[in-house]
């Protein structure tokens, strides 16, 4: 019953489309020929000389009328998968749910889809290529339209954009150009039948308003809270990708600020207790992350990744120490069952499991060095994000007995001092005046112990 009702309130206008676009020429919208890809202008051109319809679409097209330089172009065409390979030879067909094309042009990857179609069909012919669940999440969609529904099938109007490097003109149908202007944010169509189709949408949305600094408007901001508990339908691996998507903005203050204000957190990392110490530590290394993707560095996802479930940690290894699991062993038991409870929410692949947890694993062995490991723990492969954790740590008022400075000072100095500072950690630690020991008195020959007999 939702089903047919859902694809009733989407209408009856699947096959037509009274979509009419806005011609925006290159005076009014500004784009730059030569900050495009030329990988995916010659994808569009070798369509176009075939006889198909092919723009640049989406992401790429809002940026570039924002003035800035992504780094990804899609392509959209009326030709369907089949077609765009017989075009051209390297073309590669992937996806089930989604079916897509990629071609490849060196390192760049041009990603190619074919217009798409509403589901909104009484018959089951097109089962096939287009289908959704009670709920009225799309399941299947790989229904072919016109270039006007593809229009509408697009999630925010800012993303709407079909830009044609040929005539340099930009065709917006759903009124994306006045929402740029206007800093907004707009699902097309009725917000909530959108989230419902596919709930991924709603992180979609607090990432594109956290990355534009973007607001939503009204009627797209509304139903999130309600329909959050929906993205536990997804996948562990989409929602996992979405995650590192969010993390990997280069605005991640915003995105974690957006997220605890609409209560995705606790949906997205179900097990761990955000108090105002691990939110401390999570805000830096979002702002250290956010950082490094300003000045141009790579970042790892796994150090991001522990930062947010370090506090579970934490909480898991007191409960096993207290029930009588040794310090290093509680560690260890502690990441691999967070982990694992993580996993049924987002999936992790095996690297950045194992560097979470070579991350953890080294906090406590960095925070009550043993003299004789300094030196080899300084060329653990994973030292370096060790120490910089144990610093964010301490940055934000963890004890950690000041060894974040120890190791940073033992870091910069020279063999001389470094001797000395070991010497340091190996003497053991005592608080107040500390007591001698009594001498052992060597036991005298005129008083050696007598043996009973019987």
């Amino acid at each position: 019953m939702l089903k047919k009702l859902f694809k009733r309130l989407r209408g009856s206008s699947s096959k037509h489309s009274s979509l009419t676009a806005r011609l925006i020429p290159e005076a009014e919208h500004g784009i730059n020929p030569r900050d495009i890809s030329s990988a995916s202008v010659r994808v569009i051109e070798q369509l176009q000389k075939t006889g198909y319809q092919a723009f640049l679409v989406g992401g790429g097209v809002r940026d570039l009328m924002l003035g800035m330089h992504p780094k990804d172009f899609d392509v959209a065409t009326n030709a369907t998968p089949e077609q765009v390979k017989q075009v051209i030879r390297s073309a590669r067909i992937i996806g089930r749910r989604f079916r897509l094309v990629h071609v490849q042009f060196g390192r760049e990857t041009v990603e190619v889809a074919t217009f798409r179609a509403h589901h909104n069909s009484d018959d089951d012919r097109d089962q096939h290529a287009a289908q959704t669940d009670a709920s009225g999440m799309i399941t299947r969609d790989n229904l072919w339209g016109s270039i006007e529904q593809d229009a509408e099938r697009r999630d925010f109007s800012v993303n709407a954009l079909y830009y044609d490097p040929t005539t340099r003109v930009v065709h917006d149908f759903c009124g994306g150009a006045e929402d740029l202007s206007a800093h907004r944010l707009r699902l097309i169509g009725i917000p909530e039948h959108r989230y419902r189709e596919d709930p991924v949408r709603i992180l979609r949305a607090i990432r594109f308003s956290a990355k534009l600094g973007f607001t939503m408007d009204a009627a797209t901001a509304a139903p999130i809270r309600s329909l959050a508990p929906m993205l536990a339908q997804i996948s562990p691996h989409r929602l996992s990708d979405e995650v590192h998507k969010l993390l990997g903005c280069g605005h991640a203050r915003n995105v974690l600020q957006l997220l605890q204000e609409y209560h995705l957190l606790e949906l997205l990392f179900p097990h761990v207790h955000f108090t105002d110490s691990a939110w401390s530590l999570v805000m830096a290394t979002a702002q250290n992350t956010d950082q490094r993707i300003a000045e141009g560095k790579s970042i790892n996802p796994a150090f991001f990744l522990a930062s947010l479930l370090w506090r579970s940690v934490v909480d898991r290894q007191h409960q096993l120490q207290d029930h009588g699991v040794a310090l290093i062993p509680s560690w260890q038991q502690a990441g691999q069952l967070v982990l694992q409870q993580q996993m049924h929410r987002t999936a992790l692949t095996k690297y950045v499991v194992q560097t979470i947890r070579e991350i953890w694993d080294l906090q406590p062995r960095l925070q009550r060095p043993d003299a004789r490991q300094v030196n080899t723990l300084m060329v653990h492969p994973r030292f370096r994000a060790g120490f910089d954790f144990l610093v964010l740590r301490e940055a934000c008022h963890e004890n950690t007995g000041g060894m974040g400075v120890w190791w940073d000072r033992y870091q910069a100095a020279d063999a001389g001092l470094q001797a000395e500072m070991l010497r340091e950690v190996a003497a053991p630690k005592t608080t107040g005046k500390a007591r001698r020991r009594p001498r052992k008195r060597k036991p005298s020959p005129h008083n050696k112990p007598t043996i009973a007999h019987d």
